[in-house]
């Protein structure tokens, strides 16, 4: 059963209780922390253990998850100093999601440099087995995203089929494959399987400037009925996490966002 989620980037000035108040007003099961970029429920690296046992207990008692840590960590990179740094960032993120419960965090590619694909797989892959042995220690599934220089699923199936490991896996970001040309079945095919959490945001192409601009679920130009409903079918048992990025302090409705993405995703599971 694909459960809804949502990340602390859609409400990044809401307290912990808050967050609990707005998911169960709006049926979302589940939360994924973005560590770093300072959001008031308090959720970092350096969250001490009294408040992770705190938080984890509160969202046990609400019926709710915490599914996911979201790291910016990126381990394509060719600097072998912010390397080392993104490996720091994902060990620490490994540590936190155990202590809450999570099980899963996400990193990124990132920037790759040039050069033939099958030297960047290998190269990225090798980066990523650094941090294997401390996520098995942990119980805790490293995945990379769709994103950035890695929106193509095969490149990305090719990094974690070269990780080999059972705690590597695969975040499927709808948007970013699409925007590729990729159709949903083609990515399915590819990565369904590896597929351990999804990220939600619908699109709609901006023509004048050639850009995408993020709209509430089911009033873009992007196809997410097709993907959910084929890992529906397969049997995928995890989350559909709302990534609607709202600055800390900025002017914006979180609320409003929640219950948007919650209508348009029950409107969608509804053809299940």
């Amino acid at each position: 059963m694909i459960r809804l989620g949502t990340m602390t980037s859609v409400c990044p000035d809401w307290s912990v209780e808050q967050i609990i108040d707005g998911m169960h007003r709006h049926g979302f099961e589940g939360l994924e922390p973005r560590v770093g970029w300072g959001h008031t429920s308090g959720f970092e690296l350096d969250m001490p253990i009294a408040d992770r046992d705190a938080a984890r207990a509160k969202f046990e008692a609400a019926g709710l998850a915490i599914c996911c840590v979201a790291t910016g960590a990126k381990f394509a990179t060719e600097d072998p100093a912010a390397l080392d740094q993104s490996i720091a960032e994902a060990d620490a993120a490994i540590d936190l999601a155990a202590d809450l419960g999570a099980g899963l965090i996400r990193t990124f590619g990132g920037a790759r440099g040039k050069g033939e694909i099958f030297w960047l797989v290998n190269r990225t892959a090798e980066a990523y087995q650094r941090v294997m042995d401390h996520a098995a220690e942990r119980g805790v599934v490293v995945m990379m995203e769709t994103h950035d220089e890695w929106c193509v699923s095969a490149q990305v199936r090719a990094v974690v089929e070269k990780v080999n490991h059972p705690h590597m896996g695969v975040l499927w970001d709808l948007m970013h494959p699409q925007r590729h040309m990729e159709r949903p079945e083609e990515t399915m095919r590819t990565i369904g399987e590896l597929t351990q959490h999804l990220h939600a945001h619908d699109g709609r192409y901006d023509n004048e400037n050639g850009r995408i601009t993020t709209v509430a679920l089911g009033h873009g130009d992007l196809d997410h009925a097709t993907p959910l409903k084929l890992l529906h079918d397969a049997g995928f048992d995890g989350f559909f996490s709302v990534e609607v990025i709202h600055k800390p302090g900025s002017d914006h409705d979180a609320d409003a966002t929640l219950k948007a993405y919650s209508d348009g995703f029950r409107k969608i599971a509804e053809g299940f």
